[in-house]
């Protein structure tokens, strides 16, 4: 090869390999994200992560869990973020993202929580589900996911942003911060019925359920309705199994999967109690939870 036509082999080879080096160049470096961890557990605003494609927030995560790991033990589940149109909008994106959910994360209904319980908390209305069968790794519609689960729990979550600057977070930031992962307050689970016209009307009633938040004296504080999460709130289970999947990760009996935001995302304040409610659903008792 002429000595030109090789230096211009080596130049576009160089480029190319820069290129793909740079696609990967924007996942924190382990330092970093053992500062991030180190913010996350002080309960104190981390540095943002920035310029993140969606494989550098997925990157990111996986260094973040590692640490979470050592310090926070089993993992119990998994939660889906930006399972709401309104909540993607907040974080210019449009597709969901997943995280992990520790031990010690899920607290009884009825918790009295510190106000400043992270660096960035905020609570919203939210709902959890069982898993029971390993068949839910495979569910591509609602009704597949209702019967690999046995039960559906009301959830108040208590995400924590933990960030400098929330507003400045976009979908792969939030991956890079297991979604915000750090408590939340479950109600008293509602069993998945046992036959099939009982499983419809489920089905019927998770999807025009309306959800409402209120405070101690019955002031609206927000809410939504099923729908508002991917159309039918079980889709979310449909889209966190696949999306797992594509990291290796199956899911299994026990886990308890967090389904998203029926609400706006809310900061607590001191004094303040929350109560989260399932109008439509049948045997759904209200979850609550006390800022301190």
């Amino acid at each position: 090869m002429p000595r030109k036509q090789t230096l211009t082999a080596l130049a576009t080879l160089a480029i190319g390999v820069a290129a793909a080096t740079s696609a990967h160049a924007a996942c924190l470096s382990d330092v970093q994200v053992a500062e991030m961890a180190e913010h996350y557990a002080a309960r104190t605003p981390a540095a943002n992560p920035e310029g993140l494609s969606d494989a550098d927030g997925a990157c990111t995560r996986a260094k973040f869990n590692s640490l979470l790991a050592q310090k926070m033990g089993k993992v119990v589940g998994y939660k889906a973020g930006l399972t709401n149109p309104a909540v993607q909008k907040r974080f210019n994106t449009d597709r969901p993202v997943w995280g992990k959910l520790y031990e010690g994360m899920v607290l009884a209904n009825g918790a009295a929580v510190p106000a400043t319980f992270g660096a960035r908390p905020l609570y919203e209305a939210d709902m959890l589900v069982r898993v029971k069968s390993a068949s839910i790794n495979h569910a591509r519609t609602p009704m597949d996911v209702l019967e690999a689960i046995d039960q559906v729990i009301p959830f108040i979550e208590l995400p924590d942003l933990m960030v400098q600057a929330p507003p400045k977070l976009n979908g792969a930031g939030v991956t890079a911060i297991n979604v915000g992962a750090r408590l939340g307050v479950a109600g008293t689970p509602i069993a998945v019925p046992v036959t099939r016209g009982e499983r419809y009307a489920m089905l019927d009633a998770l999807r025009d359920m309306q959800v409402t938040l209120t405070d101690g004296s019955g002031y609206l504080l927000g809410g939504g309705k099923g729908s508002d999460v991917l159309e039918h709130p079980l889709n979310a289970v449909v889209w966190l199994a696949e999306a797992l999947q594509k990291e290796n990760i199956t899911l299994k009996p026990g886990d308890l999967l967090s389904l998203g935001s029926f609400s706006p995302l809310l900061p607590p304040k001191p004094g303040l109690q929350v109560q989260a409610n399932y109008q439509g659903l049948t045997g759904a008792q209200p979850v609550r939870v006390t800022f301190q």
